[in-house]
């Protein structure tokens, strides 16, 4: 714990740093400064109140010690250490779980895309039900979603659809998710009442701002072709190149759209979302080589990863990566996923800390 109370401390310097600058008129006339400042301010907050709680902690520990020689207070302050002990340890733990590196895209919105995999029109259609599982869950966050793709099928789901998820540390609670969702079920066009399984997959992905994803992707290495739109639309169609495809060429990553009319709206939504792909490119071999080396509790990275099983038939849910399984499917396909996002944020923590321990 040595390096992590020098650590901490410097943390709680941090703060009376920021607590000084956000009183200070200069500060407070410049909205975006002071918005940079607060955000770091409620970045740290809690990790400065549970340090002042474990020091407040200590400090009763050598007090009640300090009393043990004394005939007439030893056997209260006895009692006094059977339970500030324990209270020690917990902050101890709660502390180095505050002190793990953050995940710079925790605050970030993601780009959500859905797609149908195995199983043909039954895996459209659970791409639309997860779809519209994510889209409750959101709205208990009090996060907004808007769809900015779609490739919708004959029979109601989607072979692919892509939507933005806005709202505060979306990334950090959805970030899991991204793999292969598998369902067990008796499709509505099935006669026989047989169980059949499909496929679809999720990815989940960072927004990123104009000003950081310049750090991504050299505007020199995407290939921008303009092209008519085509398919139903109205009045505006095949009159003008409104629609835009993007390639970036070192990964031959490929984003085409043409839902807007404009040729600019069209444009930045492209970009939008080459930016997060190309991001997610080399996250997942990153992600791929760190689990060369160690096995994560979360999972690989690898989209092609089962990671969870829907059963329809005994309203089961089981995520394969940490062996929860949770007999309240219809609440979770209602938007309840909390027991296992937070279940997953738990294991993953706990792998980082596994990891602490033993360097």
């Amino acid at each position: 714990m040595d390096k992590i109370f020098e650590q901490l401390q410097t943390v709680v310097d941090r703060h009376d740093e920021l607590n000084e600058l956000l009183a200070d008129p200069e500060v407070m006339s410049d909205s975006k400064r002071y918005m940079a400042l607060s955000k770091e301010e409620g970045s740290i907050r809690e990790t400065v109140t549970v340090f002042k709680q474990y020091q407040s902690v200590l400090q009763d520990i050598q007090d009640a010690e300090d009393l043990l020689d004394d005939t007439d207070m030893a056997e209260l302050a006895r009692d006094d250490l059977k339970t500030l002990k324990p209270q020690k340890a917990g902050l101890e733990e709660q502390l180095k779980v505050l002190m793990l590196p953050q995940d710079p895209n925790d605050d970030k919105n993601i780009i959500m895309e859905i797609r149908g995999a195995a199983g043909g029109d039954e895996s459209s259609l659970f791409a639309a039900d997860l779809l519209d599982m994510y889209r409750k869950y959101a709205e208990k966050q009090n996060w907004h979603i808007n769809l900015i793709d779609e490739s919708a099928t004959e029979v109601g789901g989607y072979k692919e659809v892509v939507v933005m998820i806005t709202g505060n540390n979306v990334y950090s609670k959805l970030k899991f998710e991204s793999g292969a969702h598998r369902v067990q079920r008796v499709p509505v066009t099935e006669t026989q009442g047989r169980v059949h399984t499909s496929t679809a997959t999720v990815g989940v992905m960072p927004e990123f701002e104009d000003v950081d994803a310049t750090d991504l992707i050299d505007p020199k290495d995407v290939r921008e072709d303009v092209y008519r739109s085509s398919g139903a639309g109205g009045q505006h169609v095949n009159k003008t190149s409104s629609a835009i495809r993007l390639t970036h060429e070192p990964t031959g990553i490929t984003v085409a759209m043409q839902d807007e009319r404009s040729q600019q709206q069209n444009r930045a939504k492209a970009w939008k979302i080459l930016n997060a792909r190309v991001y997610d490119y080399f996250a997942q071999q990153n992600e791929a080589e760190y689990a060369q080396k160690r096995k994560t509790a979360v999972g690989t990275g690898d989209r092609s990863e089962r990671i969870r099983t829907y059963n329809f038939p005994q309203n089961r849910v089981t995520d394969h990566r940490i062996g929860l399984t949770l007999n309240k499917l219809d609440r979770v396909m209602n938007g309840e996923l909390e027991d296992i996002i937070d279940a997953l944020i738990i294991a993953d923590q706990t792998a980082k800390l596994a990891d602490l321990n033993q360097h």
